[in-house]
């Protein structure tokens, strides 16, 4: 297959763009690298230095390219820039995805997967259970909101098009590549700061408990979804709710950091306990996390040091 990834020299996106080149697809890369990097682009894949909030180069490329499937990765995903440029986020993750869904359309592509969000949708967990996919969308920002409409749009353009669409919505993502200056992740922001021994800062108390998952076994999903997960909406995290202290001790202990966070107000808009149920993706896609947290931040270490020496942001 042809696909086409927005986003791909992104965090999450280049992630997946190597899942799919290794399992032998071609890819096409669209990013206006605002926050992806140059170094994150494979060599096998085909680049295009554009924004989707372009619509006349995003139509150059689509009749360029002979795409089947399109893995719609870009977005604007800072929380705290959503609430305070909305117009922006909005003609993002909106005006964007729409001028996505046209070229869909128009050039009869087969399918779209989409990385929505599930950290910032669903609010806070009800009863301290998992949110699954039926539970209520009570966004507390302005990004969970511009996330989830385009989730209608796209399965406005399901029903009067025939679009088949995968709908992912991910938990808090990290691993390898995640840049902590420039995309949000408390994971990133905190080893980068243990690594240069600097002070961490957490927001609260620090007993806000989230859902982390990590970014191979995301790549694994959005794999499965080639050729599952027709018309489903699926949330994507590892089950299981870790409190923002926790995840200090843990990669204190991991790096050797011998020094304590700083507590600063909490931010608003952001969500005190939220962690997703898993069990439709089991179900639907065959599923589920195969990192445990333990190892994936080992891992994470090991790349945020290598990727320091280098001297890459």
């Amino acid at each position: 297959m042809q696909i086409l990834v927005t986003g791909g020299a992104g965090f999450i996106g280049s992630n997946i763009v190597d899942a799919y080149l290794d399992a032998g697809h071609e890819v096409v890369i669209v990013d206006n690298l605002s926050t992806g990097h140059r170094a994150n682009l494979p060599k096998k894949a085909k680049f295009y230095e554009a924004d989707i909030c372009d619509l006349k180069t995003l139509e150059k490329i689509f009749k360029e390219e002979s795409f089947d499937i399109v893995s719609h990765h870009a977005a604007q995903i800072d929380v705290r820039a959503s609430v305070e440029k909305p117009q922006e986020d909005a003609q993002i993750n909106i005006i964007g995805g729409i001028n996505l869904l046209e070229m869909c359309r128009k050039y009869k592509i087969k399918k779209i997967i989409y990385a929505g969000t599930g950290g910032a949708l669903y609010g806070e967990m009800e009863n301290g259970k998992p949110s699954d996919e039926k539970s209520p969308v009570l966004s507390l920002s302005h990004y969970g909101t511009s996330k989830y409409a385009l989730e209608l749009y796209i399965q406005l353009y399901a029903r009067l098009y025939g679009l088949d669409f995968t709908i992912f919505r991910y938990a808090n993502v990290y691993g390898p590549r995640q840049n902590p200056k420039g995309e949000a992740g408390v994971v990133a922001i905190f080893i980068n700061a243990m690594l240069e021994g600097k002070t961490p800062f957490i927001y609260g108390d620090g007993n806000q408990l989230r859902d982390y998952v990590y970014v191979k076994d995301v790549a694994q999903a959005n794999l499965l979804a080639l050729t599952g997960g027709k018309n489903e909406t699926i949330n994507i995290g590892s089950g299981r709710a870790t409190s923002v202290n926790q995840l200090f001790d843990l990669l204190k202990k991991d790096i050797g950091f011998i020094g304590m966070p700083e507590h600063k107000p909490q931010r608003p808009g952001e969500i005190y306990k939220s962690s997703l149920n898993v069990d439709y993706a089991k179900k639907v896609l065959d599923w589920s996390p195969q990192s445990t947290m333990e190892q994936a931040l080992k891992e994470t270490i090991v790349w945020q040091k290598a990727n320091q020496k280098r001297g890459h942001p």
